[in-house]
């Protein structure tokens, strides 16, 4: 018997093997994304979940404090102003109180009270999320005017 050389076998990659392994890796950066997709609608969905529920928690607040000025009660916190003038005789009084909702932001409410102290009548003139910090813009952006410096 003769020399005998060892032959290796090297499996044939051909272009359906690289095909086949080009669609695992899309199929997996795909559902790379969908999971982090996923992951940030349950964030956003719990910041609004939660922004929902101070929401509600600051008007439940701001319900009970209109029910103590309607006893004839005027509560800490609350402003009272001077009698308005279609009321010359001091039969109605305009409230205004603010609740916090959060850190940003607050109930804004003010409250027409009329046939004081018994509070027969009253009528609602502001009922507003509104924010609590002042507003800065931002002047910074340096557009190009269309010149040529």
């Amino acid at each position: 018997m003769g020399d005998k050389k060892e032959r290796f076998f090297v499996p044939p990659i051909g272009a359906s093997s690289l095909l086949a392994a080009f669609a695992v890796l899309c199929l997996v950066v795909f559902a790379l994304l969908a999971l982090s997709t996923v992951r940030a609608d349950e964030r956003l969905s719990d910041a609004s979940l939660q922004a929902t529920k101070d929401y509600y928690a600051a008007d439940c607040q701001a319900q009970e404090i209109l029910a103590r000025i309607r006893s004839g009660e005027v509560p800490e916190g609350v402003e009272l102003a001077a009698s308005i003038a279609e009321y010359p005789d001091g039969s109605a009084h305009t409230y205004t109180y603010a609740v916090p909702i959060s850190d940003t932001q607050e109930l804004q409410v003010t409250v027409l009270v009329e046939n004081e102290p018994t509070g027969e009548s009253w009528r609602v003139l502001r009922w507003q999320a509104a924010p609590t910090g002042a507003w800065e813009g931002d002047d910074s952006l340096h557009l190009w005017d269309g010149k040529n410096e």
